[in-house]
């Protein structure tokens, strides 16, 4: 759970695929986390031909697991939205 392992997804799905852009999900939905890796973080990257490849953690908070991995499947769709804009 870190935004390097994002950044290697990210890049490693669009490297096997013969997609343009590629989106990557790393977390703790919980329930559970650590004082280092807390429930709700959740890294994502955003690959893309020809861009360097963006990464970014989001705080979302202890919400429950499944309210996590809405939010950042929601997050991720709105990344790959802009990325087409």
């Amino acid at each position: 759970v870190s935004e390097p392992v994002a950044q290697e997804m990210a890049e490693g799905a669009l490297a096997r695929s013969a997609a343009g852009l590629a989106v990557s999900i790393t977390g703790i939905a919980g329930p559970g986390g650590s004082g280092v890796k807390p429930e709700g973080r959740v890294c994502f990257g955003l690959a893309r031909q020809g861009w360097p490849t963006r990464v970014e953690t989001v705080e979302f908070g202890a919400l429950g697991r499944a309210k996590v991995r809405k939010a950042a499947a929601e997050h991720a769709l709105g990344l790959l939205a802009g990325a087409l804009d």
